[in-house]
């Protein structure tokens, strides 16, 4: 797997939950980038980019040029102050590691440490924005940037988080470039990625469901659906009992929603229900893809009775067809002795 793939899976859980290519939904660039402190000497960076939850460009971790995963993220790129943005990007990036270098002494941060970053911008359809940078340490959130107030705020009760955010707010001259980066250039710039993406943004891929049952116990049956292969993320699973939604409890268990190695997504949906309890079951599936209809996929949970009585009535009908099969035989076999008996009596 390549990194780039790798990183995809790492970040998707990370990214902005229920967001859907409609113009009616915000419009979401999102910048993911880690960075391994392995020594005073040595750091690893890895960076993605998506627009929404489409990947469309990562960092190269050795020469940190961009590489487009889309070629209208490309193109867009070309368009504006893209590129220069990028240049300047690299410079930040360089001016990052060598003050969490210079500062690691300071705030009692062990080798090897990593610190990530998200950040981007949304634009609702109301014209409304928000945008935003949330940096972490070792898996904790750590500080963020809060543009509105042109502050970095500690994220963390902890001496660390409290002296990086006195020592960034010293800078002013890059908190009002992380206000144009993230306001400015960061709105202009995902209107003209969904200008090029527009197709791969409208794409929709329909579910595909089915039930399967399992048995932890002679007390209990679990019925699952898997449903997967949909696209975009958003989804309606529920189950239905004799045609009526069974309700949240202790009975239902549904996954979050996860991706697959397609880009699509998938998820489970598991209930508990008392065997051959009489009661009808569905899963029902809605979705973008699928307009006003929705996938049903029937469960009988019928009771032993029926059961019972097919599988006589299939046992029966093999007994019959065996002793008529025997019966054949031995009249064909008896038949064939007689010929044989008559040929020699007539040649003698």
């Amino acid at each position: 797997m390549q990194p780039s793939h790798l990183l995809l899976f790492l970040f998707l859980p990370l990214l902005l939950p229920g967001i859907w290519a409609d113009p009616e939904e915000p419009k979401v660039l999102q910048l993911l980038h880690t960075s391994l402190f392995t020594n005073i000497s040595s750091t690893e960076v890895f960076g993605i980019g998506f627009l929404r939850d489409i990947p469309i460009y990562t960092m190269n971790r050795v020469s940190w040029t961009i590489n487009f995963h889309r070629p209208w993220a490309q193109q867009a790129t070309m368009e504006g102050d893209a590129e220069k943005v990028a240049a300047h990007y690299k410079m930040a990036l360089r001016n990052m590691i060598r003050y969490t270098h210079e500062e690691a002494p300071h705030i009692s941060m062990d080798y090897p440490f990593v610190i990530q970053t998200h950040a981007g911008c949304a634009l609702y359809p109301n014209g409304t924005s928000w945008s935003f940078v949330d940096i972490g340490a070792d898996g904790r959130d750590f500080v963020a940037f809060k543009v509105e107030r042109l502050l970095w705020v500690a994220q963390q009760r902890s001496p660390q988080a409290e002296y990086v955010s006195r020592s960034l707010n010293k800078d002013k001259s890059t908190r009002v470039f992380l206000e144009h980066l993230l306001t400015i250039f960061c709105q202009s710039h995902v209107l003209t990625l969904y200008k090029y993406g527009k197709a791969d943004l409208e794409r929709q891929e329909p579910p595909v469901a089915t039930v399967f049952a399992r048995t932890p116990s002679p007390a209990q049956l679990l019925l699952v659906c898997r449903v997967t292969g949909f696209y975009p993320r958003p989804i309606s699973v529920a189950w239905l009992r004799d045609g009526q939604e069974v309700p949240p409890g202790p009975a239902l268990n549904t996954s979050s929603i996860l991706p697959n190695a397609d880009l699509t997504y998938q998820l489970r949906s598991i209930l508990a229900v008392t065997p051959r309890d009489g009661h009808s079951y569905a899963c029902r599936v809605r979705h973008r893809s699928l307009g006003t209809h929705s996938l049903l996929i029937l469960w009988e949970n019928h009771s032993a009775a029926p059961t019972m009585g097919i599988t006589i009535a299939i046992t029966l009908l093999l007994i019959a067809a065996i002793a008529f099969a025997r019966g054949i035989w031995w009249w064909k076999h008896r038949k064939g002795d007689g010929t044989r008996r008559d040929t020699q009596e007539f040649i003698i």
